[in-house]
Order: structure tokens, then C-alpha cells, then sequence
């Protein structure tokens, strides 16, 4: 675990290094488009350039925002245009019912606009939220208006934070070693509790 995280953060820090402000979208477009890299990496590492002087917090915020509503828009056309078909047909080889997408769509008709926006706000969820978005056809132009918003928020956030922390970047990132880790753990625990739910349901 410990040395994927490491390969995760000197990809990231390279990338940013390089590229500078386009390395902060390509690496949050990324992140957006069901791929999990780790955001809590990218924006603190961008807020520690920020300190350096090398960035502006603005324009890292909407690099990320950009990044992210660009990513998003790939997940959520693959899931508008294959997504449901693929999923009806082939979604019980990875337990992903019928049902499963009916709720998905309940979900984005209850809470609309507000959805995506909290959504982008909350780590793992904001990595997978395009594929069901599209698969539920959320209407796309207020879908990504709101993907950038949220974006914006969440990466300025993170930048801030690495900034304040300054030359204590690297602690930082070490901490958020353990928070990825729980994260997974999480992951972990909700993958059995999704096999669970639809062996019983199979069964019951």
C-alpha cells in the first residue's frame, strides 16, 4: 500500500512540476473521470507551489475546477450513450441490478443540481459521480456547471491548505497517507456490504 501511495504522489508531484497549471487540470480531469488519484494529493502539492510563490490559489482552483468538469464530461457521456445498455445486459456479472439504476435516477431527480455540487465536495464520491449522472441523464450543461463549481471549492480547499502548511508540506502528505488508507478501507467494507445486499437479495 505504502509504495503505491508513493508512486501515486511522485507521479503527481512530476506531473505538476512539469506542467504546471495544465498539470493540475490533466491530473483533477483524471481524478473525475472514474480513475482514483487522489485529489488530496494534487491540491495540497499545488497550495505548497502557491507558498512558494511558483502558483496563484486562483488559477490553481480553476485549473482543478477545469480539469475536473472535463473529466466528468468523458464518465458522463460514456455512461449517457453505453452506460445503461451495458449495465441492464451485463451489470449482474458485477452486481449492478436493475434496480440499482432506478435508484441512481430517483437519487438525481430528489436532489438535481444539488447532488452534483455536494457530490464534488466529498472524497471517493466525487471521483465515480459522472458515470451514474450520465447514466441517469442529469441534463449535462448544469451537470458540469456544477462539476466546475464544486471542483473549484474542493481544490481551492486543498490548495489553501498546502499553502498554509507551507515547508510542512511533506508531513502533510504523509497524513494523508493514512486518510487515503481509511479511505480504501471503506471502499473495502462497502464492496462487501454490495455483494452482501445482492446475494441476499438473489437469494431472498
Amino acid at each position: 500500500m505504502h509504495q503505491i501511495f508513493s508512486v501515486l504522489t511522485n507521479f503527481i508531484v512530476s506531473t505538476i512540476s512539469t506542467l504546471g497549471y495544465s498539470g493540475v487540470a490533466v491530473l483533477m480531469a483524471i481524478e473525475s473521470a472514474c480513475i482514483p488519484l487522489p485529489s488530496e494529493i494534487i491540491g495540497p502539492f499545488a497550495g505548497y507551489l502557491v507558498f512558494t510563490g511558483r502558483f496563484n490559489l486562483f488559477w490553481v482552483s480553476i485549473a482543478g475546477g477545469v480539469g475536473s468538469m472535463l473529466g466528468s464530461w468523458v464518465t458522463y457521456e460514456i455512461g449517457k450513450y453505453g452506460g445503461r445498455p451495458i449495465v441492464e445486459k451485463y451489470g449482474k456479472w458485477v452486481l449492478i441490478s436493475h434496480d440499482d439504476i432506478d435508484m441512481a435516477d430517483r437519487f438525481f431527480a430528489k436532489y438535481g443540481n444539488f447532488s452534483t455540487f455536494i457530490g464534488r465536495l466529498l472524497p471517493v464520491v466525487r471521483t465515480f459521480i459522472s458515470l451514474p449522472a450520465g447514466i441517469a441523464r442529469v441534463p449535462k450543461i448544469p451537470f458540469l456547471i456544477y462539476s466546475f463549481i464544486g471542483s473549484v471549492i474542493w481544490t481551492a480547499l486543498l490548495a489553501f491548505l498546502g499553502m498554509k502548511l507551507g515547508e510542512n508540506w511533506n508531513t502533510l502528505r504523509e497524513r494523508f497517507h493514512w486518510f487515503d488508507t481509511a479511505i480504501i478501507l471503506l471502499i473495502i467494507i462497502g464492496g462487501v456490504w454490495w455483494v452482501w445486499r445482492h446475494l441476499r437479495k438473489k437469494h431472498g
